[in-house]
């Protein structure tokens, strides 16, 4: 998608926002699952959790959005994180090495989420060198 380094993933079961970004610049993406998923209620003495299963497809295509990102911090207020991770942890194992964090946050706005992402980040920079996950193209 870009050539930014970094990149911070809110997600919820409703849509991603997918911004990648550097200290001066940032482009941003959402992705919404073909099918949403609804609140489900369980009803007692029946089987099964009452939970939705995970959209694969989904969180394929959220992980396909951040492939090309050097660092990259996974956030939302729910379990869709977490299933991101597992997602990534199951197909794109490389993957998951870049992941710095896996936080909770609420519904933030497009600018407190790249401002808490510039923050979280910022040590860090500091301290490592940036170098691209990809090898160089030959032009």
């Amino acid at each position: 998608m870009s050539e930014h380094f970094h990149a911070i993933v809110w997600i919820d079961h409703h849509e991603t926002r997918v911004v990648h970004f550097n200290a001066d610049a940032a482009e941003q993406l959402v992705i919404h699952p073909q099918r949403p998923t609804r609140h489900i209620h369980h009803k007692a003495n029946s089987s099964g959790s009452g939970h939705a299963a995970e959209d694969q497809n989904f969180l394929h295509d959220v992980a396909a959005a951040i492939s090309a990102a050097g660092a990259i911090v996974i956030v939302g207020p729910a379990n869709a994180k977490h299933e991101l991770v597992k997602h990534i942890e199951r197909h794109t194992p490389k993957l998951l090495e870049r992941v710095a964090g896996v936080e909770t946050l609420d519904h933030p706005t497009d600018g407190a989420l790249l401002g808490y992402a510039r923050k979280y980040f910022h040590a860090a920079d500091r301290m490592a060198p940036q170098r691209s996950p990809l090898p160089p193209t030959k032009g």
